[in-house]
């Protein structure tokens, strides 16, 4: 499949992933064996890491909190920041981890029931790592927009509505 086509197919799964193969090959104007052959590709050589839903959890769970934390560490070169991400990458409790240019190395995205298990985690889980020299934690308070879509996206039609 020829490079703007793969990009368009990966913006397609992107948006919506729960097409089927006959829809993207549809849109793309492709064959669906080409399409299907190329899902796959994209799957082995991990392009495609994985498919996932967005939930608004707020509207599911009340014992539910996030938090993104900044993580600061004593510089010890490329070694030093691999290490940390392997220890840290593995918590369950961790949805998402960045290594980050500016006045701190990391950033992780935490979820927990409640601000205390949050603060637990931190203290028991991130201090502890001895190259770690700080954090900050910022709770989230409310989405407004989550991977680009739009959370408190207005459903109402918007014209005017006219009576007989």
């Amino acid at each position: 499949m020829e490079q703007s086509k793969r990009k368009q197919l990966l913006k397609l799964i992107e948006s919506d992933c729960r097409l089927t193969v006959e829809e993207y090959a549809v849109m793309l104007g492709e064959e669906e064996v080409i399409v299907s052959a190329e899902i796959k590709r994209l799957e082995e050589e991990k392009i495609i890491c994985g498919y996932r839903a967005l939930i608004d959890w707020d509207k599911v769970e009340d014992d539910w909190i996030e938090a993104l934390v900044e993580v600061q560490t004593i510089p010890k070169g490329e070694e030093g920041y691999r290490e940390i991400a392997e220890r840290v990458r593995k918590f369950p409790e961790v949805k998402s981890f960045f290594f980050v240019s500016g006045g701190f190395d990391f950033v992780l995205l935490l979820q927990g029931r409640n601000i205390k298990e949050i603060s637990k985690f931190i203290s028991t889980n991130l201090a502890s790592i001895p190259d770690v020299s700080g954090t900050q934690t910022h709770f989230l308070l409310d989405k407004y927009k989550e991977w680009g879509i739009d959370m408190y996206q207005d459903d109402s039609d918007p014209r005017i509505q006219v009576s007989p």
